[in-house]
């Protein structure tokens, strides 16, 4: 019987069927799939969602379930979302962090958040944002940024959502001047993105303060888009204003000169006149 059995398991291994204990380990992986995170104890966990609200929190939770659809870490004390502040969570659509005390997002904060499609950062500190911040998210469709600190958001912020259909910008204190312009194109080609576009304000100079932003026309950016010096200009006129400088010097050093000559010539005839003068008497 052992003569029998041996030859039928070296035709296995010769198909290469059986490979001693690492198929054991594959299969029972396979029928024993690794359990997902544990719920945190400060949150509440039910079929994808993780409520994290109103716990106090001053980060977000290091260990969260891989299955987690929507997380929920409004109302806390979270200041700073770092480097991956996030585990991989590639199933994860909404996340919610309202109302916290959220006033920097590193560039590689959301990193692992691929599949995210609406974030709010409502009600927060952020006074600006990196385009590199939002790069990992290219399926978000809905973003809210309403009630912060923000008086521009630069170059690349939103054009770097190419899913991006819903954005939420009111409660900041825009400031209108150059800098808001990257914004005001943005607007200007996506209104349709913006449902209280009208409502968008200026909150400085005090005199625009009653002018919705896309209330500005082009002419009001002219100022702001005339063409930089090339460096070749720059050295010309560089060169002009040091030639300028020197030339005033000598030409105020020559002055000089020709004022203290002239103050000499004027006093030397009264001292020839005196011994005549004393001849005279």
């Amino acid at each position: 019987m052992l003569e029998d059995r041996e030859p039928s398991l070296r035709g296995w291994e010769a198909m290469g069927v059986w490979r001693g204990p690492s198929t054991v380990l594959t299969l029972l992986l396979l029928l024993c799939p690794l359990p997902t995170a544990a719920c945190p104890p400060a949150c509440r966990c039910l079929a994808g969602d993780v409520d994290c609200r109103q716990r106090a929190l001053h980060e977000v939770p290091p260990r969260l379930p891989t299955n987690a659809s929507t997380l929920l870490l409004g109302y806390n004390f979270i200041a700073v979302l770092r480097a991956r502040s996030f585990p991989s969570l590639p199933v994860l659509l909404r996340l919610s962090l309202p109302h916290n005390q959220l006033g920097m997002i590193h560039r590689q904060a959301l990193v692992g958040l691929g599949a995210l499609q609406e974030l709010d950062l409502s009600n927060n500190h952020l006074a600006t944002l990196s385009p590199e911040s939002f790069l990992p998210l290219g399926s978000l469709a809905t973003l809210n940024l309403g009630n912060n600190r923000l008086e521009e958001l630069g170059t690349g912020v939103l054009s770097a959502l190419p899913q991006l259909q819903e954005v939420f910008l009111h409660g900041n204190p825009w400031v209108c001047s150059c800098s808001i312009l990257p914004l005001w194109r943005w607007l200007g080609h996506n209104r349709d993105k913006v449902p209280e576009e009208s409502s968008l304000q200026c909150v400085f100079p005090e005199q625009l303060s009653t002018y919705p932003i896309m209330a500005f026309r082009n002419e009001s950016f002219r100022q702001c888009q005339e063409t930089p010096l090339s460096a070749q200009r720059y050295a010309t006129f560089l060169l002009l204003g040091l030639s300028s400088f020197l030339a005033s010097i000598i030409f105020c050093t020559l002055m000089g000169f020709i004022v203290v000559i002239y103050q000499h010539l004027r006093k030397e005839p009264r001292f020839c006149r005196r011994p005549l003068l004393c001849r005279g008497h």
